[in-house]
């Protein structure tokens, strides 16, 4: 004959757990932690391209559980300039070397606020029809000093430094516009 033996635990709400197994939690915690900060490594997304921009989209990218800021560009086609109906507008890029230009952009931001966890960087080519996005660009960090100065440095920056042409479309005719910033537009005067 075989004999079973069934033994029940029951808890109550006072029972405290051996402080062993307290310990081997705290040490789980502190893992699991290690783990979800290397899987939140910073990023950078740079991208170009002739589809409409999405706010959300660039927003998402950035999103970290270790910030409390993101900050936001959005760069927009405006109907008028300098009293000229504008219609769309058009950009046109050197793309390799504006995503160099975009990636040391980067670089230059993690270097001075080192505590910006990721960085989007959207641009759009092509037509770009009034109030639509030609650029958006989103920075996270833990605190919003930090994101704001770093996207108002990126717009900035990729104005003065990144190979992209925009092309003005106005009612009777077009102008294709220099970025008063850009540092080569200002080297031949």
């Amino acid at each position: 004959t075989c004999f079973l033996e069934i033994s029940s635990w029951s808890c109550s709400p006072e029972t405290r757990l051996p402080s062993s197994h307290q310990l081997v939690e705290a040490e789980s915690a502190q893992v699991m932690l290690a783990m979800d900060e290397s899987e939140d490594v910073p990023k950078d997304f740079i991208k170009l391209k002739t589809e409409k921009l999405s706010v959300d989209e660039v927003s998402e990218l950035v999103l970290s559980p270790y910030c409390g800021a993101v900050s936001l560009f959005i760069g927009t086609t405006r109907n008028n300039f300098e009293g000229k109906k504008v219609i769309h507008l058009e950009y046109e890029a050197y793309t390799s070397m504006a995503e160099t230009e975009i990636k040391k952009i980067c670089r230059d931001v993690r270097q001075r606020w080192p505590s910006v966890k990721h960085i989007a960087v959207h641009h759009r080519l092509g037509v770009v029809p009034i109030t639509e996005a030609s650029v958006i660009i989103a920075v996270s960090s833990p605190h919003r000093a930090e994101s704001l100065e770093a996207v108002m440095y990126c717009i900035n920056t990729l104005k003065a430094s990144v190979p992209i042409w925009k092309k003005e479309i106005y009612e009777d005719e077009y102008s294709w516009k220099e970025n008063k910033e850009c540092f080569w537009a200002n080297s031949e005067k």
